[in-house]
């Protein structure tokens, strides 16, 4: 039995747990760094769910990398609105 398909699990539904906590918050404050982080959970939940159903599952696949590169953009780009962005 291996050990890395529970593991991928267990960090999936972390990531979903987050996910979910910072949607919560978004609805409370409108804040849009919060919704940011939310999305970015919810695709990094998807992108470790869809490692487990891989025939060949290698954490060194490029498109793996590329989803979480996507969702780790989605926070900098959130960030740098929030920073640098117009002040209304």
């Amino acid at each position: 039995m291996r050990l890395e398909p529970f593991l991928l699990g267990t960090i999936s539904t972390l990531s979903f747990t987050a996910a979910l906590y910072f949607l919560k918050f978004w609805k409370r404050t409108h804040d849009g760094l919060f919704l940011a982080f939310s999305i970015a959970f919810f695709v990094e939940a998807g992108n470790r769910i869809a490692v487990i159903f891989l025939k060949n599952p290698s954490e060194g696949s490029p498109s793996i990398y590329l989803i979480r590169l996507g969702a780790f953009l989605i926070i900098l780009g959130a960030i740098l609105r929030k920073n640098y962005g117009t002040k209304s």
